[in-house]
């Protein structure tokens, strides 16, 4: 019972645990930010894949430490995406030579933010958690599909902003189940979280490593806007893919209105697209889900 009496919190108390919650984590980004366990691989590939004359074998040997990541890579190695008829991918060295090591990258990245989703603590957040991976996942497919077709862009930088362009969501999320009065209330974390997801999403990125224009490109994902009739930059494709891997429930936990949502549309260059993307989405979630 006194459990209960110490979750049940007033207004003013749910309040104060929210200021908490975000001053918190402003501290930590301030200084040196604490990952989860899972991102550990993530973060030595990181490291690793800074020097530019890193060898092959050393990015491989490290891999092959993470029985997961591994096994990751040569099935996306051999994924409709990236494989060739008649040769098949069998080990960690060639699956990296074909890939490429900002694959590597992006593939380490995925399995830590999965594998925390997957964190016994977010079991009253599965649907919630369910929704943003999988909405992670499409937004770097189209991602993927529209710098290639549509710029000069790397298609693998674009999946990359891409997949992680709702990374503040995914730690706060983690963060907010370290308060009692928060977990017991999945809409007041939704919306908080929604609040503020983009800007701490940008500093974390940036923690990671990852350049600086890249984390720039994610800061006003879920800011409403028309899209434009060619994307111009990074931002541009991170924006269009977020709205066709479908953002709207991420914007009415913002509280805009659905006759505002119902503005946004896309037109036929994208749409032309779509076959493409759908076969990307299909490809992504085969070998992450």
């Amino acid at each position: 019972m006194s459990g209960q009496a110490e979750v049940d919190k007033s207004g003013e108390a749910l309040a104060a645990q929210r200021f908490q919650m975000l001053e918190d984590i402003a501290k930590e980004l301030a200084g040196e930010v604490m990952f989860p366990t899972c991102f550990e691989t993530s973060e030595r590939l990181r490291k690793l894949l800074d020097d530019p004359e890193v060898a092959l074998e050393k990015v491989a040997t490290a891999v092959s430490l993470d029985p997961l990541v591994s096994s990751k890579l040569v099935n996306l190695a051999n994924s409709a995406a990236y494989g060739l008829p008649g040769q098949t991918i069998r080990d960690v060295r060639a699956a990296i030579h074909r890939l490429g090591l900002q694959v590597v990258r992006t593939t380490s990245l995925a399995i830590a933010m999965r594998q925390m989703l997957l964190s016994r603590d977010m079991v009253d957040y599965a649907d919630f958690c369910r929704r943003l991976w999988l909405h992670s996942l499409d937004t770097a497919a189209a991602a993927w599909v529209i710098a290639k077709r549509m710029t000069r862009l790397n298609p693998d930088e674009a999946l990359l902003a891409g997949l992680v362009h709702d990374l503040g969501a995914f730690y706060m999320l983690y963060r907010a189940m370290q308060y009692p009065e928060l977990r017991a209330r999945p809409q007041t974390v939704k919306h908080l979280i929604m609040q503020w997801h983009e800007s701490i999403g940008v500093t974390l990125l940036v923690s990671l490593g990852l350049p600086h224009d890249l984390a720039e490109a994610t800061a006003d994902h879920d800011q409403l806007r028309p899209l434009p009739p060619t994307p111009r930059n990074l931002a541009d494709v991170v924006y269009v893919a977020n709205v066709l891997a479908g953002s709207s429930f991420e914007w009415m936990l913002q509280d805009i209105p659905a006759e505002r949502l119902e503005q946004v549309t896309s037109g036929p260059q994208y749409g032309e697209l779509q076959v493409e993307i759908a076969a990307h989405v299909e490809a992504m979630r085969a070998v992450f889900s």
